[in-house]
């Protein structure tokens, strides 16, 4: 009764693990990658006030055409990017909606696509549901967890119809400078490699200024799909918007298939996401409270022994436990049964980081703390 390439997909290492979680007590979960903010009350009231305005009509398969016009702004003023609201940019239910909408829209059956590896749980999943074939850029500790340009050209080589990046990445927290991406184009430009470029977790970078990728060069925005959303860096997971950017034919395809499934976002949030655009000083409040529990806690990991490169964005730690010689999925599940701490096993995010785990500083700093206390008990009776 279901068609095998569903048959064949694992459920999400990251769920399944979760599923041990629910319904302990007193767990700390540095787990499931969700802010642990309240959306900034400026645009919880514009939610409030547009259900009280009588705001409860579907909107167009494309979105407010308001919200894609101040998308469209925002783009001008941070990175000269030119988008048009009406043929060049999507509103989707999440990031993953629009994820899912530009796998359909280009891959036929077997077309290959890079996956960079450790990776979000949901690529090469969504890669394998839509019939593609996906291929892993394995990437190194010893290189940053970041794409070597040798390893990429010989993927290059295989003629994949795509590439999916994630900057910053869930689940290492690393980014790339303007002169790395320059690369990586430099690399995917010669062979016509359509790039989707999840950058949800772009407003939760730290030190460094974002790059986005479509603003390298004219040809790099043509053949880019730009995939963002409301969810992380403006704590509106529950509201479901994202959104997707590119050239007229790619989007127009994603829109057929967005009107044919899901019609269209939520009016409510989509007026809600207009207000998001705009509330830069509770995104930067949110982002220096990220930037602290990152320093706590990378700093305290490295000094219990499980090596963790300091996370450039994000909020994710993708720690080594490669000093206490144990496989991830052990080493989580006693850590939640011993001492009540829920971490991500690493190999949810590719067979190649079973040495690893995701800790997700999405919480708060004292319950960061009492992790770490926790964790090192745990780990002096390993």
């Amino acid at each position: 009764m279901i068609a095998k390439r569903i048959k064949q997909v694992p459920p999400s290492g990251i769920r399944e693990f979760f599923d041990l979680v629910l319904g302990m007590p007193d767990v700390i979960s540095l787990g499931v990658g969700e802010p642990d903010f309240i959306t900034p009350w400026r645009i919880r009231e514009k939610a409030i006030t547009a259900l009280e305005e009588g705001f409860t009509s579907y909107t167009s398969n494309s979105g407010l055409f308001s919200l894609r016009r101040d998308i469209s702004n925002n783009f001008k003023k941070k990175y000269s990017l030119s988008y048009n609201p009406d043929k060049e940019i999507l509103i989707t239910v999440g990031v993953s909606e629009g994820f899912d909408l530009a796998l359909r829209a280009i891959l036929d059956p077997r077309d290959k696509v890079i996956v960079v590896s450790p990776y979000y749980v949901a690529y090469p999943a969504l890669v394998e549901i839509n019939s593609g074939r996906a291929i892993y850029l394995v990437t190194k500790e010893q290189e940053g967890f970041k794409i070597s340009p040798e390893a990429l050209s010989k993927l290059v080589e295989q003629k994949p119809k795509a590439i999916i990046l994630n900057y910053p990445s869930n689940p290492t927290g690393i980014t790339y400078s303007h002169q790395e991406l320059k690369e990586i184009w430099r690399i995917l430009s010669r062979k016509e490699v359509i790039i989707i470029s999840d950058e949800t977790y772009e407003e939760l970078t730290y030190e460094q200024k974002h790059v986005c990728f479509s603003s390298l060069d004219k040809k790099a925005k043509q053949q880019t799909i730009l995939l963002n959303g409301f969810s992380k860096g403006q704590a509106m997971t529950g509201f479901r918007v994202g959104f997707a950017c590119g050239n007229e034919k790619i989007i127009s395809a994603m829109t057929k298939i967005h009107s044919y499934s899901m019609l269209c976002g939520p009016i409510i949030s989509q007026i809600a996401a207009c207000e998001a655009l705009r509330a830069k000083e509770d995104i930067a409040y949110m982002r220096r409270e990220y930037k602290r529990r990152r320093n706590f806690i990378a700093e305290e990991l490295n000094r219990l022994g499980l090596f963790t490169i300091k996370p450039q964005g994000a909020f994710y730690c993708f720690s080594s436990l490669k000093k206490y010689k144990v496989n991830s999925l052990d080493f989580a599940k006693q850590l939640l049964f011993k001492e009540k701490i829920a971490v991500v096993p690493g190999r949810a995010f590719g067979k190649d980081f079973d040495s690893y785990i995701r800790i997700s500083y999405a919480n708060s700093l004292d319950n960061l703390k009492e992790a770490i206390v926790r964790i090192e008990r745990f780990l002096k009776a390993l």
